[in-house]
């Protein structure tokens, strides 16, 4: 899932960080003072203000260890983590549901419960410690204020005409707020058939397939589109750059709001090259530190339950979650049967 105002040229940058760690080959050194992380993105921003950036630095100057960062979406990282086992580059990788529980599945990542872990809701983290939430999030839409004066209601909304060409949501099993808008159709329509169904009518509607969530934002922002997916952590912290841009959450038949939550989830990769240096990175990510700055600077939720922010982020968070019915997915199911929704997304949308 690509998020965060940091599009075109900061895509470009991680490309080239990819292909400088792909070319070190084997030649990774246990001793070196860095770590590797690749990750969903979202919580880097192009202009150097987003999570990311000052976890980065302020990790580096506490510890003297340098981040190397690659970034794509959620089901990218997995797959290119798998294409890699043989010769491990990343040390830590971030992620979207269900693609870290698929991670921990292809037993890519090792057992590993940061400092701070037992903090985590249980339902938030991996009982044997091959994962666990680090920013809480939760899934949305959004759509341009200016040139719509109110939000669609429910997802029958969004097959009016107005929207053709203007329409346009991630691609599910590449990007994890795509994945999770098939996730949330098929609990808000009752089962996989009846959001089939309707995926089907809404193709009349769609732009078409996108590897990068991130990459709607702005589109959305410029009236170049007039609704696309995303996720509140990543959208609220973009209203900084993109004033018009709103945040909804469509309904079923019921009328009521729903969604769940879509947390960025951390987890030691197994054969890391730099194992010592990634779990002291686990550990300052579940930080008093960095928990307490991840809805001031990140614009998200902390995973931490022992942790109350009350800055105005972690206000305004609170106002846009206000009166929205939250689900928890059974992501076990998801996990085991996510190629199957896919396939079957893929055919009634012709994709």
């Amino acid at each position: 899932m690509s998020r965060s105002s940091r599009p075109l040229t900061a895509a470009l940058g991680v490309l080239a960080l990819g292909a400088s760690v792909a070319a070190c080959g084997g030649s990774a050194d246990a001793s070196a003072k860095e770590i590797t992380v690749y990750s969903a993105d979202g919580l880097k921003a192009e202009n150097g203000t987003g999570f990311y950036d000052k976890v980065f630095k302020d990790f580096e100057d506490k510890t003297g260890i340098k981040v190397k960062y690659v970034e794509g979406g959620s089901g990218e990282m997995v797959q290119r983590l798998n294409r890699e086992r043989a010769n491990t580059q990343a040390d830590v990788v971030v992620t979207l549901p269900p693609f870290i529980q698929q991670a921990s599945s292809k037993g890519l990542l090792e057992e590993y419960k940061p400092a701070g872990s037992d903090q985590v809701a249980d339902a938030d983290k991996d009982p044997s410690g091959k994962w666990t939430s680090v920013v809480n999030n939760y899934f949305c839409f959004i759509y341009n204020s200016k040139e719509l004066s109110s939000p669609p209601k429910t997802w029958n909304d969004l097959l009016d005409p107005k929207f053709k060409g203007k329409l346009q949501y991630s691609t599910p099993g590449v990007a994890g707020d795509g994945t999770a808008v098939l996730i949330k159709a098929m609990h808000d329509f009752g089962g996989k058939d009846a959001a089939m169904a309707y995926f089907k009518k809404l193709q009349a509607n769609n732009v078409g397939p996108s590897s990068s969530t991130g990459q709607l934002a702005p589109k959305t922002a410029k009236g170049e589109l007039l609704v696309a997916n995303g996720d509140v952590q990543m959208n609220y912290a973009n209203t900084k750059f993109m004033a018009d841009q709103g945040i909804f959450f469509p309904a079923g038949d019921n009328g009521k709001p729903t969604t769940f939550a879509l947390p960025y989830a951390a987890g030691l990769v197994k054969s890391a090259p730099h194992t010592a240096n990634a779990k002291k990175f686990l550990d300052y990510l579940l930080s008093d530190e960095v928990q307490g700055e991840v809805s001031s600077v990140a614009g998200g939720f902390t995973a931490r339950t022992d942790i109350k922010p009350a800055d105005r982020n972690a206000i305004a968070l609170g106002e846009i979650m206000k009166g929205v019915d939250i689900f928890r997915p059974d992501w076990q199911d998801i996990n085991a049967h996510l190629t199957s929704y896919v396939d079957e997304w893929k055919k009634a949308t012709g994709s």
